[in-house]
């Protein structure tokens, strides 16, 4: 049997394939948290913001801007880049994940559009790269401005399966820049269609007009899937304070989502006390995010 993941060792989860994880958060009923973490952004005394995000609760680790072929993070030094995730996973003791983003070249834009490096795009060439470099899931997003469309996540998850063999995490949390729906079932069910094993979603307090009746529906058609849901933080929003952290979780824990999201944007602005324990701490209680942030990564 697979140990539930808010009750598992460093050892444990680091053994754990795409299968073995999903099945951990599932065991763990709406426990688990994922913290998104900018590569570029330094820390403080020559840390990674992993480091940091892992001692304050969070369960999984998803990088942000990270180029797979030129694999760096601020505050990791390594002596060949091939050893970057590994060296991460080393010092976090945590999974750790990387966005790739499904840019879609005919995307109606209703804001600028940025231009990205090949290595921070969703094709089999990165993907392939993502299992070589050990990432243990993937997530299928976009960055604000990014161009990424929901036609192009699905395309993307397909491809996925036949090039990466970790957890597949697929949706969007804001517009990225596109004339689209955020989150619809037309979208989701595509997804699902397609292998996703996690559909991420705006969490409700995020995006205007996405409400808790519309994520039960999500979660309700997923789970019936045999998939789980990720509600995400990705607007900003981290950076509100722990008041509007306790309220957006406690709302969408309501709504069913196994995975809760916490973004990058306060870095540097907000101590991780106000963001990812105060989220830990609201749906999981102080003895399930004291046991996350003492246990030594070394068990």
């Amino acid at each position: 049997m697979i140990t539930r993941l808010i009750s598992a060792n460093s050892s444990e989860l680091l053994k754990m394939n795409g299968d073995e994880l999903k099945q951990s958060i599932k065991a763990s009923e709406g426990r688990t948290v994922l913290s998104e973490n900018v590569v570029i952004q330094p820390a403080i005394d020559g840390l990674t913001m992993s480091e940091i995000a892992a001692a304050f609760g969070a369960d999984l680790i998803l990088l942000n801007l990270f180029d797979v072929f030129e694999p760096k993070v601020s505050g990791l030094e390594v002596k060949d880049a091939k050893d970057t995730v590994k060296r991460l996973k080393e010092l976090t003791g945590r999974p750790i994940g990387v966005n790739l983003e499904p840019v879609d070249p005919d995307a109606k834009m209703e804001s600028t559009k940025f231009e990205l490096p090949k290595g921070r795009i969703a094709t089999a060439e990165s993907m392939r790269r993502a299992e070589e470099l050990g990432f243990n899931f993937v997530c299928f997003t976009g960055n604000p401005g990014s161009g990424v469309t929901n036609k192009m996540i699905v395309q993307a998850v397909r491809t996925a399966k036949e090039n990466f063999s970790g957890m597949i995490i697929a949706g969007k949390m804001h517009g990225a820049g596109v004339d689209e729906p955020v989150a619809d079932e037309e979208s989701v069910k595509a997804m699902i269609d397609a292998g996703a094993d996690v559909i991420l979603v705006p969490a409700v307090g995020t995006v205007p007009g996405f409400t808790s009746d519309e994520l039960i529906k999500i979660v309700k058609i997923v789970h019936q899937h045999d998939g789980l849901v990720m509600s995400t933080i990705g607007t900003s929003q981290e950076s509100s304070g722990k008041d509007v952290i306790r309220e957006i979780a406690l709302k969408n824990k309501t709504c069913g989502v196994d995975i809760q999201h916490i973004g990058d944007a306060a870095w540097g602005v907000l101590s991780p006390t106000e963001t990812i324990f105060e989220l830990s701490k609201t749906i999981r209680g102080l003895n399930h995010t004291i046991s996350r942030m003492a246990r030594s990564i070394n068990r």
